[in-house]
């Protein structure tokens, strides 16, 4: 299981995405990570967003949550070793979270750039369509 946290400022008007570093593959993408034995998905994506951002918040304050799936075929041939051989499919659970207007992430190693952007923009640039789908999803529900 993974989590994803779509973090927005100014009244969901700013997006932030991340640029995953060339070690990572080099990719836009949001906060995101795996859920650690043990942990509950909120707990996760707390830890991954002050981890990834260095902003501490409450997944729980907010009650947007969306669900999704994705083939693990989808992942470089050394992160799918990682999972159990049954595995097809990873489901990934989502999390909106706002941050404040003048906030400013402090990226850790996995992350080379970040970008605050308009929705329209995030969803376009997101390397993942179901990340964007579920963004989109979110953004929706939280109007």
């Amino acid at each position: 299981m993974e989590i994803a946290v779509f973090v927005t400022r100014k009244s969901a008007a700013e997006v932030l995405i991340l640029h995953r570093s060339a070690v990572q593959g080099g990719y836009w993408h949001v906060v995101a990570g795996g859920v650690e034995p043990g942990e509950t998905a909120t707990a996760a994506a707390e830890r991954e967003l002050r981890e990834e951002t260095g902003l501490v918040a409450n997944a729980e304050a907010g009650v947007e949550v969306v669900e999704y799936v994705y083939p693990l075929t989808e992942e470089p041939a050394d992160r799918r070793k990682q999972y159990d051989p049954s595995v097809a499919q990873v489901s990934v659970t989502c999390f909106h979270v706002t941050a404040p207007d003048e906030w400013e992430p402090n990226l850790d190693w996995e992350h080379d750039d970040h970008r605050w952007c308009e929705p329209g923009e995030a969803f376009r640039n997101l390397r993942w369509p179901a990340t964007a789908k579920a963004l989109r999803k979110l953004l929706i529900e939280a109007n």
